[in-house]
Parts: C-alpha cells; sequence; structure tokens
C-alpha cells in the first residue's frame, strides 16, 4: 500500500522586491506531481522542482516529452503549460520545489540563462540534494524587510546560477567524471568559498577540508561549476560589494576594499570593474 501525501510548506511570502520575489517552496513525500491526466497546467509563474526519489514524465504544450529520474531538475515558466508525475502503475516520488518571479529572473530568460526549450536538466541526485539543501538554509533566514527580501532574491539568484552551471558542464554519458560523481564536496567547498569574504583563504585548505587533494579539487569544481575556485571567490566579493554599494550610504572604495579583503581600494576598484564591466563610480550612478 502506497504511503500518504506529506507536503511541507517550508517558506511562503507575498511581498515584492524591485529584484523580484520568492514565493513558495516546499517538500512533496510520496507525491505524484502535476496530476491532472487529461490537460496541461499553467502556472503563472517560475518554478523550480527537485526530483529527489522516484521516477516518471514530463510533457508540455510543445510536445516536449522527457523520462524523469531521480536527481532531474524540472524549470516551470510562466506561460508554459505543462505536466509532469510518476507515470499510472509507478511509485509516488519525492521533490523540493522554490517558485519565483520578477524582473531579475526575467532578465535571465531574455539572455537564454532560462530557456523554456530546455526545461528539464540532469544535474545528478547528489548535486540536487546538496543543492535543496542550500535553498532551505537561505530560507531559514526569515527576512522580514524588503531589503532583506531583496538581499533573498539575489543569494538564491546566486545558488540558482550554480545549479544552471553545474547542469551545463555535467554530461549524461559521462557517469565517471568528477561532475558526475557525489558532489556533497562541492556544496560544502562552496560555503567556505562564501564566508568570511574579508580573510585569506588558501584554497589548499578549501581542498583539505572536503578530503580532495589540490589539483584535483581545482579541476573537479572547474567542471562543475564552469569556473576556478578562486573565481568564484572572486565573484562571491563582487557580489558582496555591489549589496554594499547598493545598501550602505556614504560607504567609501576603502571602506569596501578593507571590509573585504582586497589590497586597497585601488585594487577593489580595478578588480571591480574587471568583473561587472563598469567602475564602483558608474555603479553608483546606475543606483540612482
Amino acid at each position: 500500500q502506497e504511503e500518504a501525501l506529506v507536503h511541507q510548506l517550508l517558506y511562503q511570502n507575498e511581498v515584492s522586491t524591485p529584484l523580484g520575489r520568492l514565493g513558495l517552496a516546499g517538500m512533496i513525500l510520496n507525491g505524484r506531481g502535476v496530476t491532472s491526466p487529461r490537460s496541461l497546467r499553467v502556472y503563472g509563474s517560475y518554478a523550480v522542482m527537485c526530483l529527489l526519489r522516484g521516477a516518471g514524465h514530463y510533457r508540455d504544450m510543445n510536445r516536449r516529452s522527457v523520462e524523469l529520474q531521480a536527481g532531474d531538475i524540472v524549470l516551470v515558466f510562466p506561460e508554459l503549460a505543462h505536466r509532469y508525475g510518476p507515470r499510472g502503475g509507478q511509485p509516488a516520488w519525492d521533490e523540493f520545489y522554490i517558485t519565483f518571479d520578477g524582473p531579475l529572473f526575467d532578465q535571465w530568460r531574455e539572455a537564454s540563462l532560462l530557456q523554456a526549450g530546455n526545461p528539464v536538466l540532469r544535474p545528478g541526485i547528489s548535486a540536487v540534494s546538496a543543492w535543496s539543501t542550500r535553498v532551505q538554509n537561505l530560507l531559514e533566514s526569515g527576512p522580514v524587510t524588503v531589503r532583506e527580501r531583496a538581499r533573498q532574491v539575489a543569494d538564491f539568484a546566486t545558488l540558482l546560477g550554480d545549479l544552471l552551471r553545474i547542469c551545463d558542464s555535467v554530461h549524461s554519458n559521462n557517469e565517471t567524471s568528477l561532475t558526475a560523481a557525489p558532489l556533497a564536496w562541492l556544496g560544502q567547498a562552496q560555503q567556505l568559498l562564501e564566508t568570511d569574504l574579508g580573510s585569506d583563504l588558501p584554497l589548499s585548505e578549501v581542498a583539505a577540508a572536503v578530503g580532495l587533494s589540490y589539483d584535483t579539487f581545482r579541476k573537479g569544481f572547474r567542471e562543475a561549476t564552469g569556473t576556478t575556485p578562486a573565481h568564484y571567490r572572486a565573484l562571491r566579493r563582487i557580489d558582496a560589494a555591489q549589496a554594499l554599494l547598493h545598501y550602505t550610504t556614504g560607504i567609501t572604495n576603502r571602506e569596501i576594499a578593507e571590509t573585504l579583503g582586497f589590497a586597497d581600494e585601488f585594487h577593489f576598484s580595478r578588480r571591480f570593474t574587471q568583473i561587472t564591466g563598469i567602475t564602483p563610480r558608474a555603479f553608483r550612478r546606475q543606483l540612482g
């Protein structure tokens, strides 16, 4: 006899920000997916569905038909009618989902970072499990103000970008690569690289912390994310610098450099310009 469905709502929010909004997140155990047998569903928002256990089928209005397995993700688009779930006779499945909308994600779609023509991606079960855990940890912060919610949207966008890079680098016929191997180490490494940004962090220490040699760690990280560990940490520093410029009135380049571990304000300005394409001063002007 099939176990009863359990739907655990982990997050719910109706407040939008200038960047966008995280709407709902939850865990469904022993679920049946989108269960309408005759019609397709139009959801009206973006969503990521992570299939954590079981198998099934995806279909959409463009006649796209894909078999699903644990470790797959389904990208839901606001207007794309679709249906997914276990086939008749298959056991129920477990899934984690999060919904989101807003101008930030519309821009991602315009830039083809989110593609309705490719709604099913296959990062693998270890990567999906680690990613869903990181999202749940982010949602536990419990933001109250619009500023805090905007920061949460930006942090989620970083996690979503990480997931898309993993998906881009995984090849379904290469199960022996570091990318397709269990990626528990990857989430741990990213957490280390994203924290305490103002301090020096030898990458050899990160490799040792996740149980890999430095060369294996660097190669595997690049395969999984599309960038090196050093550049990944640099990107997170610039993300933090943009947040400081956005939300901290009157902060100087020197103060940002001291906070985020740059050698001086000139080093900060040069690195900011290299990564974003504009100077910190121009970024301030864009903020109005």
